[in-house]
């Protein structure tokens, strides 16, 4: 059984039909990532199956149960955790602050304080500057705060919105290195990023949107493999 499956989802907001009807399955233990343009729908379904956007129509389950209805909050404590485009750390809690807030819904002090400890080590330079507050971090440590923050959580299925977007080169190598660990870790991952060959390479299977639609899709090496994909998102012409 997948433990996530989408099912003929609509999502509107603001008058536009974001997402048109789409329909994709993660399993467990899968890294499966989620292409396209800009504006494609992408992050409106990431937010829909987070519960921060209402998804009009469909089906949206998680580890057997229908989600589409719940508050983000429940959906969070359920284990299935957004990092989102663009960060969303709390600018002026320290590290260790915006890591403690990941763990909210835990009672376990112990466990806690192990796992910041382990995101320390996952991310030595977070250790460096814990007592830092989050808005005076690079982007690329903000990154490294922000998908830290959500493993606090402990989550079964993680969604990473764009975890590359305007970092260094290098620091993208650092974050992509740590994404591969996670999940194979055995933390479920779907994955939105902007660079399609990247997200190609260290995935299992992927999706292709195009206006609110899914068009492709397959296992990752028969989408780099694929024409169309090649020269939409990869930038080769034929």
């Amino acid at each position: 059984m997948s433990l996530l499956s989408l099912a003929n989802v609509q999502v509107a907001y603001g008058g536009i039909q974001a997402v048109k009807g789409i329909s994709l399955h993660v399993d467990a233990g899968e890294l499966v990532t989620l292409i396209g343009a800009n504006g494609a729908g992408k992050s409106t379904t990431l937010k829909a199956i987070s519960g921060l956007h209402h998804a009009g129509a469909g089906d949206i389950r998680y580890d057997g149960q229908d989600i589409r209805t719940l508050p983000s909050f429940e959906i969070a404590r359920r284990g299935l955790v957004l990092v989102p485009e663009g960060r969303g750390v709390f600018p002026a809690l320290t590290i260790e602050e915006n890591l403690a807030m990941g763990a909210y819904s835990r009672t376990d002090r112990d466990g806690i304080a192990a796992d910041i400890e382990e995101k320390f080590a996952l991310f030595p330079r977070l250790k460096e500057r814990a007592k830092q507050t989050a808005g005076t971090l690079s982007g690329g440590e903000q990154q490294m705060l922000a998908i830290s923050r959500a493993l606090m959580a402990k989550p079964k299925l993680l969604l990473l919105d764009e975890p590359s977007m305007g970092l260094a080169p290098i620091m993208v190598q650092k974050i992509f290195e740590v994404v591969k660990e996670v999940a194979k870790r055995g933390v479920t991952i779907l994955l939105i990023e902007q660079n399609a060959r990247l997200a190609l390479s260290i995935s299992h299977r992927g999706y292709v949107m195009d206006g609110g639609l899914i068009t492709l899709e397959g296992e990752s090496k028969s989408l780099l493999d694929d024409p169309k994909v090649r020269e939409a998102y990869l930038g080769e012409t034929a």
